[in-house]
């Protein structure tokens, strides 16, 4: 299965929060599912961090990145594809980099991991 983490999901899942539900840790961990982050996500997290809003163990670019290595997390780009799904998007839900990852989530037929219910609202998989 192809899945694409929210911001929050990916944050969860290397602290080992218990905010993340049973079934979205073993779809993280399950070797056989194709886990992805896109660079939004990234881009969003930089920002929290500069602002102080999140606080890491270390430079921010490195940590994520390392992170992303350890638990086997690819990078998906920002691709034309993704911004043409956007545009088509209704203004249902107001933060831009959420409305990227649910583009890019529809664009690549990818289930979500977030637990943002108005992901739904866009006709994309939310588990």
């Amino acid at each position: 299965m192809k899945i694409l983490l929210d911001t929050h999901v990916f944050l969860w899942a290397i602290t080992d929060s218990p905010k993340l539900s049973v079934q979205q840790r073993d779809l993280f961990l399950d070797e056989a599912n194709e886990v992805h982050m896109s660079v939004a996500s990234l881009w969003e997290m930089l920002i929290k961090a500069g602002l102080g809003k999140l606080p890491l163990p270390e430079p921010a670019i490195e940590y994520l990145v390392r992170q992303m290595d350890q638990n086997r997390i690819l990078l998906l780009p920002i691709r034309i594809a993704h911004l043409a799904e956007l545009q088509k998007l209704p203004p249902l839900h107001r933060d831009p980099f959420d409305r990227m990852l649910v583009a890019q989530a529809k664009a690549e037929k990818m289930r979500m991991l977030s637990v943002d219910v108005r992901m739904r609202d866009y006709g994309v998989e939310v588990i």
